[in-house]
């Protein structure tokens, strides 16, 4: 480890700062020009933005033969997404869930996060394999197009309304913003990796850790800085969309993609089957209840979040390291907090289900009455 990689993350810091801020202001003011929602720009062209570190690490990694290294990427960055940048945007504001997620979007996701996890158990994923992933993923911008240009009149959407903080730009100049955002960000994020592996290798962490972790969380940093801008902007439709989407966009595109064009599909390690995959798996799935609850993602599930990726980083760390610790750490983990943690969210979504049955049949009592 030396200066110039301290400067890099610096740098690479900066840069993902001001991209988020000109994609953000691009993407709203072309979701206006265009008459689609801030969810279905943050659910494609945004989303399709951010992924773009994670695809050029992926290929990348490919390339350089090490295939560790991009699995490792788009595992750990999903992860990172729903955990950290989805727990970091509901700490700072609380989330509201549009029904089009509910519905569509977040069960998708389960599905292809699902698909991931089974065309990976034979230890690889093959050219059959990135092209189902990447007809999901396909199907999947075909779809929120179509929804999002049926509901774009609904009053509560106001898709050509603006956040009251922004001023209206034109569309060329909203383009323009759209495309330096996205230089950014790759640039920022290639400068912030570049230094954080340097860093993470110097101290003589494995390809898959540094993937799951430095990397995953350094090509994670354009969801967050553009979740982060666009809750500051108003536009928390986009902030959550950008996750639900990065995340299809990991899965369909950056590891799908490769896994065609490169003829010999992608080794999949066999910790990643065993550990990371699951729970990938299990960060999307624990995301429908919570998202259920109320339709809005609380400021205690956020910091739950947070702490949940806290404990996943330290295991991959005291594993890495063959800490004496780490046997009982994980049978903590295993016997303690995760099934505590499954309790309370049983408990929550059962009591929120209740509420929500009790205000329907209210409703129902009333309107006869008054009938």
């Amino acid at each position: 480890m030396n200066i110039s990689d301290i400067l890099m993350v610096i740098a690479g810091l900066i840069l993902l700062i001001a991209g988020g801020e000109a994609l953000v202001r691009g993407a709203s003011t072309l979701a206006s020009k265009v008459g689609l929602s801030p969810l279905v720009i943050g659910l494609v062209v945004v989303s399709a933005a951010t992924s773009a570190p994670e695809f050029a690490v992926t290929v990348g990694a490919v390339l350089d033969g090490e295939p560790d290294l991009a699995v490792g990427n788009v595992v750990g960055s999903n992860i990172v997404n729903i955990l950290v940048i989805l727990g970091i945007s509901a700490i700072i504001s609380p989330l509201v869930i549009k029904r089009q997620l509910i519905r569509f979007d977040i069960p998708v996701m389960v599905g292809l996060s699902l698909l991931l996890v089974l065309v990976s158990l034979d230890g690889r994923i093959s050219v059959f394999d990135g092209m189902l992933l990447l007809a999901v993923l396909i199907f999947h911008i075909i779809m929120s197009i179509l929804i999002g240009r049926r509901t774009a009149i609904e009053p509560d959407d106001k898709p050509n309304e603006l956040p009251l903080n922004s001023k209206p730009v034109s569309l060329w100049l909203a383009v323009t913003l759209l495309a330096v955002g996205i230089g950014l960000l790759v640039l920022g994020a290639q400068l912030l990796v570049s230094g954080a592996v340097n860093i993470a290798t110097g101290l003589g962490v494995s390809s898959l850790v540094i993937g799951l972790t430095v990397v995953a969380l350094g090509t994670s940093l354009p969801e967050l800085a553009t979740s982060i801008i666009a809750i500051r902007r108003g536009e928390r439709d986009m902030a959550v969309g950008n996750i639900v989407g990065s995340n299809l966009f990991n899965i369909g595109l950056v590891l799908g993609l490769p896994a065609v064009i490169f003829g010999q599909g992608i080794p999949v390690p066999s910790a990643a089957i065993a550990l990371d995959l699951p729970l990938m798996l299990a960060a999307a799935v624990a995301l429908l209840p919570i998202a259920f609850t109320g339709f809005i993602i609380a400021r205690w599930e956020g910091v739950m979040f947070v702490a949940l990726y806290a404990a996943y980083t330290l295991y991959l760390v005291l594993a890495s390291t063959e800490h004496d610790s780490a046997q009982g750490f994980t049978i903590i983990m295993l016997w303690f907090i995760l099934p505590l943690l499954a309790v309370t969210i049983i408990a929550v979504t059962s009591y929120e289900v209740g509420l929500l049955k009790g205000r329907k049949e209210r409703g129902n009592l009333k309107d006869a009455r008054s009938g």
